[in-house]
């Protein structure tokens, strides 16, 4: 299987390299023209059945086309997207291997994230009202060298990264959870731009750890506080501290609440705003279809053999622990 997962991954970036002359997300009109598909389909179908007879046989092959179509393209992600969550994982690669930790190393980690987020939050514009407002063209216009520094690091990280491309339907993706999403069948990294600009540069760097070969949501979460942190971009520093301190803090006030508020005291008032901002903009995307839509993607993570699900996010705090042990983040 890894051998498979190393196979498809030159496909895949080589589609990326292929579709990065458009400058819409392919991925979003091919989901868009499988949509209208649907409606247009059932309507043939019907005009079909309705004017020949037998009906029964039409009907039925009809029925075939359609479940040829979808197997294919089962299939095909199943082996562009489903070889490699049972490939090498990026711990076995890198050695980078985790333990369970104490609530004390936990707070170690969360104290020092707090204390770079305090000292680049005002290394980065900010807006009136003291929030992170670096222009969208600016972030992405430095995407395709965050990874350079990770990739000092573990070189097998090394890519010729294409730019991520923007979500036309960012608004929709709010309403279904996504902040981003990687589309094997074109290779492409495709983010949201419509949630808060703090935690951007960090979604990108998670999206382009999956076309990197990272198959696994905690680890591109890893690899992307890594890219971020080791960038020299202030705008992808600042954020990749942030996005690792939401999920040390989250970790640590739920066994340690006063460590917890003892780490948050080094928060200057920047950082705040960040963090408020964010809580209040996904605060009105607490819906049902939200949450249809975390179990359909649980699900998928459940079989392909990430048994902790979308809670896998949360375990990215290991590798965080397990770096600062290796002497990272400049511990």
């Amino acid at each position: 299987m890894t051998a498979l997962a190393g196979g498809t991954l030159p496909l895949r970036q080589g589609l990326a390299r292929v579709c990065s002359v458009f400058p819409f997300s392919v991925a979003e009109l091919l989901c868009t023209l499988a949509v209208l598909a649907v409606p247009a389909w059932l309507v043939w179908t019907a005009a079909s059945v309705a004017r020949r007879k037998p009906r029964l046989p039409v009907f039925l092959r009809r029925l075939c086309l359609l479940l040829t179509v979808v197997l294919i393209l089962y299939l095909l992600l199943c082996l562009l997207l489903g070889a490699s969550y049972r490939g090498e994982s990026f711990q076995d690669r890198s050695g980078l291997q985790t333990r369970p930790e104490t609530a004390e190393t936990l707070a170690a980690v969360t104290a020092l994230f707090a204390r770079r987020l305090g000292e680049t939050a005002d290394t980065v514009e900010r807006n009136e009202n003291g929030e992170f407002s670096v222009p969208l063209d600016a972030i992405f216009g430095e995407a395709t060298s965050v990874y350079r520094g990770a990739e000092r690091r573990f070189p097998f990280l090394a890519l010729r990264d294409v730019t991520p491309k923007r979500a036309f339907y960012s608004r929709l993706m709010s309403w279904f959870n996504y902040t981003g999403f990687y589309f094997p069948y074109t290779g492409e990294a495709t983010v949201n731009v419509d949630t808060p600009p703090a935690l951007i540069p960090a979604t990108i760097a998670h999206e382009m750890a999956h076309q990197r070969g990272v198959a696994s949501e905690l680890e591109a979460n890893f690899a992307a506080i890594l890219a971020c942190t080791e960038s020299g971009s202030p705008a992808y520093v600042y954020s990749g501290w942030l996005f690792g301190f939401i999920h040390l803090g989250n970790a640590l006030y739920g066994v340690d609440p006063d460590a917890y508020y003892a780490a948050a005291e080094a928060l200057p008032e920047a950082v705040w705003a960040d963090i408020r901002a964010n809580d209040a903009y996904w605060a009105q995307f607490k819906t049902k279809a939200a949450e249809v839509s975390d179990k359909v993607y649980d699900s998928m993570l459940k079989s392909y053999g990430q048994s902790l699900g979308v809670r896998s996010y949360g375990a990215v705090v290991d590798l965080l622990i397990a770096w600062y042990r290796e002497g990272g983040f400049g511990a």
